[in-house]
């Protein structure tokens, strides 16, 4: 599923609870992480799984690394330095990731760790 299906998904039923951004948010991480998880055995027939799983993580960091440089973004400097820092990694690392010189591992971490932080703001699931 890619980042426009999530969204879509995401605002889809009319009768469904009001969600926030921050709600929103946690559940495209928690969608996107469950897939790379979830395909990170390293079976050879899980790679094309792997590849668009990283392919959504990879547009999902760089949509929030433009966010954070827009010049109206309300978040304190330096959050949005280290938002953009992990979009940098997120990026060098995936490329390691698909030439198989390195595990999904570091991604779920940081992708579980912003959810935790989403989480705790009281607004998430």
């Amino acid at each position: 599923m890619n980042i426009a299906a999530l969204a879509r998904s995401a605002y889809s039923d009319a009768s469904a609870p009001i969600k926030t951004e921050r709600s929103t948010e946690y559940q495209i991480f928690a969608q996107i992480t469950h897939r790379l998880t979830k395909v990170s055995t390293g079976d050879l027939a899980s790679f094309i799984d792997l590849a668009e799983a990283i392919h959504d993580n990879r547009r999902l960091w760089t949509i929030l690394a433009s966010d954070v440089v827009d010049k109206e973004n309300g978040l304190p400097a330096q959050l949005r330095a280290q938002i953009f820092y992990l979009a940098e990694f997120t990026e060098n690392h995936s490329r390691k990731v698909l030439a198989k010189e390195a595990t999904v591992d570091a991604l779920v971490e940081i992708n579980t760790t912003v959810m935790r932080g989403l989480r705790a703001s009281g607004t998430a699931p």
